[in-house]
């Protein structure tokens, strides 16, 4: 609904970052969800690579959110430190999706997107239940990759 997979041959977009939230979150509103953001620290710039996939992150619970949390509200929390950029997304919907058959909780393709985008930075991903009712998704991606 809200992911674009591919770009249209012959036009290309800008690269999305976290400064391209409001928009998103026009979007996602136009699509009947009502999304507060929350933004803690000061907004700096990021690696082009972190900044795009917190986008992502944030874009794909979103929509994750649109399409299994039911009649719901989100919160979308940035949070700008010195090492590192966390991402969290809040529901309050019907809560846990389908489960696994092994009972694990997220093992759709945009779950498996965010850890390998986490995974790309060295960061942390957890995803699953919120203790209040509804869902979570919260990433932390380093802004410097260790080793390197």
């Amino acid at each position: 609904m809200l992911r674009q997979d591919s770009e249209p041959q012959g036009e290309l977009a800008p690269v999305p970052g976290l400064a391209d939230l409001d928009s998103l979150l026009a979007e996602v509103a136009k699509a009947g969800l009502a999304v507060r953001l929350r933004v803690e620290g000061t907004p700096s710039q990021l690696p082009a690579g972190v900044d795009l996939s917190a986008y992502r992150i944030v874009q794909e619970a979103l929509t994750n959110v649109v399409r299994h949390a039911g009649p719901a509200r989100a919160q979308v929390r940035i949070g700008y430190r010195d090492q590192d950029v966390t991402v969290e997304v809040t529901d309050n919907g019907r809560g846990v999706m389908a489960l696994a058959g092994d009972g694990r909780v997220g093992t759709g393709h945009g779950l498996i997107g965010m850890r390998e985008r986490v995974a790309a930075f060295g960061g942390d991903l957890e995803v699953g239940p919120d203790p209040g009712g509804g869902f979570r998704v919260a990433a932390r991606l380093p802004l410097a990759v260790e080793g390197r």
